[in-house]
């Protein structure tokens, strides 16, 4: 045998052995991670009973209402979907163990406090990003700028205060922002004036700058 290939077969090798216990870690955490989620939200409504984990077999959670698998065959969560179940709290910090996820839509429920400045630590690769229709509160955290894959960022009514981060600019990515309808002041950041409609920005009666105005400052 020659050398090369002995040297192919012993990387390969590692990395045959490794690859299923990754994809099993990798599974094991999105299981705890909804389990975390359930523990961590109020359901009234009882969405979320159906969210078992008796069945431990590759791929029950990808039935779950509210949850897609990037495989139904796999426990890895592509997208968290719980628009309007009626679910109340905070955002749950085991979310951390969901990284693969590209969607978290929790929005139209009783949600409220801050968006955690780690968000886009515990869900890197985010591409859809909905928290609208709640009652989340405090300044938007310049750390979104962190989840540079996002397409849509909603945030639109809810109680957001502060000034818009001049960091979201960053996110070249974004194709749709809606930020209406909150407590947000101060001047628009210019570049996200320039780029999207006054829509993403009414109902903040504190904001100035374009869209929504010629300029700053007093009349």
């Amino acid at each position: 045998m020659s050398p090369l290939l002995l040297l192919l077969l012993a990387l390969a090798i590692p990395l045959a052995l490794a690859t299923p216990g990754s994809a099993s870690g990798i599974q094991e955490d999105d299981v705890r991670c909804l389990r975390g989620v359930k523990s961590g939200l109020k359901d009234p409504d009882g969405r979320l009973s159906s969210w078992t984990f008796g069945n431990t077999s590759s791929g029950a959670v990808c039935d779950f209402p509210g949850i897609t698998c990037w495989n139904p065959q796999e426990s890895r969560v592509l997208g968290l979907s719980l628009a309007g179940f009626g679910v109340q709290g905070t955002v749950p910090s085991a979310l951390k163990y969901c990284r693969s996820t590209n969607i978290l839509d929790l929005s139209k429920n009783a949600l409220e406090g801050p968006i955690p400045p780690a968000l886009c630590d515990w869900l890197p690769y985010l591409v859809v990003l909905d928290l609208s229709g709640n009652r989340f509160s405090g300044p938007l955290p310049s750390e979104l700028a962190n989840c540079r894959y996002l397409n849509s960022l909603k945030l639109s009514h809810n109680n957001f205060s502060g000034q818009i981060p001049a960091s979201l600019s960053r996110l070249e990515r974004l194709k749709t922002l809606d930020l209406s309808e909150n407590r947000l002041d101060g001047q628009i950041p210019p570049q996200l004036g320039a780029t999207f409609p006054k829509e993403s920005f009414s109902g903040n009666p504190g904001l100035c700058g374009r869209p929504v105005s010629s300029y700053c400052g007093r009349d």
